[in-house]
């Protein structure tokens, strides 16, 4: 059972991944913490599962032609600087502030998509 529960919530951030480019590692994390993962091993799990997921969106993506890779190049120093900086950062935060920042960029994008 524990198989299919992990394969179906796969395809869930899969899919969520691969149509908005966001909103699977917010159920990855939910999803992890919830089947009983410590919650710094729920956001480094979700992470790396990402990691994989978005390299084949981002694929699919560039093969039908809509992005290209002079228009990601550029965001590519600061964004592997800044992973580095999460990565060196997360086992720092204690657990309460970490679940308070993750809640508030939640409600952040949900009310920013909400008004728009």
């Amino acid at each position: 059972m524990q198989y299919f529960q992990m394969a179906g919530t796969g395809i869930l951030i899969g899919l969520l991944n691969g149509l908005f480019g966001a909103g699977g590692g917010i159920v990855a994390v939910t999803a992890f913490q919830k089947m009983g993962m410590p919650d710094k091993v729920s956001h480094a799990t979700a992470i790396a599962v990402m990691m994989f997921l978005s390299a084949v969106s981002g694929f699919l993506y560039w093969y039908r032609g809509f992005v290209s890779v002079s228009d990601v190049i550029p965001f590519l120093p600061g964004g592997v600087a800044g992973a580095a900086f999460g990565g060196w950062l997360l086992p720092k935060i204690p657990d309460f502030w970490l679940k308070k920042i993750f809640s508030l960029f939640i409600l952040y994008a949900a009310v920013r998509l909400f008004l728009k």
